[in-house]
């Protein structure tokens, strides 16, 4: 079993469960979204009363509440107890463009070069972590949702805002990495 859950699941599992969740979404009339959490909260901790954007029923969202917790507690045993002691498996190609960005390949899914403490306290690797950070909150909050909750749930509801967010967000992801990347990991 252990075998089973430390290797990567193909399409035609992870697919169907991940359809399967949303549809029990879906019937029960709730939408994913794990950004939302966040405000989940911050009403929680009482927030509300000196901000009224956090002024609401956090306890309707509770079963997302839940769902983050378990997400924290299956990313704990995945690390610690999951973990496949093989080699990650990367393309050669993917590899030399690593190295052309100065970030060499130690087959971790994490490129030790960039996730460390001390490279956290550089001047690039704070601007990185700290820049990466604020985008992807501001991104989060501007768009309405986090790229899970829009592409996994905006989308199986149909939703437009939803699809212009997903299409946004490989516009983004292919600028960052071809046109960015260079010049910042250089």
């Amino acid at each position: 079993m252990i075998s089973l859950l430390s290797k990567p699941w193909p399409w035609y599992v992870s697919g169907p469960a991940i359809a399967g969740i949303m549809a029990v979404l879906l019937f029960f009339g709730k939408s994913f979204g794990f950004s939302k959490n966040l405000s989940n909260i911050c009403s929680m901790l009482g927030l509300g009363k000196q901000i009224p954007y956090f002024n609401f029923n956090w306890k309707k969202q509770l079963w997302n509440i839940w769902f983050l917790v378990g997400s924290i507690i299956g990313g704990y045993i995945a690390v610690h107890y999951l973990q496949s002691p093989d080699e990650l498996k990367l393309s050669s190609a993917t590899i030399a463009d690593l190295q052309k960005l100065n970030i060499p390949f130690d087959g971790h899914l994490e490129p030790g070069a960039i996730f460390n403490w001390n490279y956290l306290h550089t001047g690039r690797g704070l601007f990185i972590f700290l820049g990466g950070g604020f985008l992807i909150g501001f991104g989060t909050r501007y768009a309405g949702g986090c790229t899970s909750g829009h592409a996994i749930s905006g989308l199986s509801n149909l939703q437009l805002p939803s699809l212009i967010a997903v299409i946004g967000f490989f516009i983004g992801g292919l600028f960052t990495t071809h046109l960015l990347f260079p010049y910042i990991f250089k």
